[in-house]
């Protein structure tokens, strides 16, 4: 795997973790990327983004599993991020 982005800060009293990679393109990975961008809080993840385990592209929420519709690399980021800031500002639980 090739690391496209990683990065990992304390935000607050989260821990940001992002970990993106360029993979051979196949039925689980049709953009070429694996990717797990998590918000965590005391141990446990708040907030994650991503695309392993054949589940395709998702988002958990609490214990919610949502969809992702994946656009691109920067996309993902952003909408993270967006998340990120609404979570940290106590408006999206």
């Amino acid at each position: 795997m090739e690391p496209v982005f990683e990065h990992k800060h304390i935000h607050k009293d989260y821990i940001v973790e992002i970990k993106i990679y360029r993979v051979t393109k196949d039925e689980y990975h049709p953009e070429g990327f694996q990717y797990s961008l998590v918000l965590i809080k005391k141990g446990k993840r708040i907030l994650g983004y991503d695309n392993h385990e054949r589940k395709g592209h998702h988002v958990h929420k609490g214990d919610r599993d949502l969809p992702y519709e994946f656009v691109d690399e920067w996309k993902l980021i952003d909408d993270f991020q967006k998340d990120v800031d609404k979570i940290t500002k106590g408006e999206l639980k």
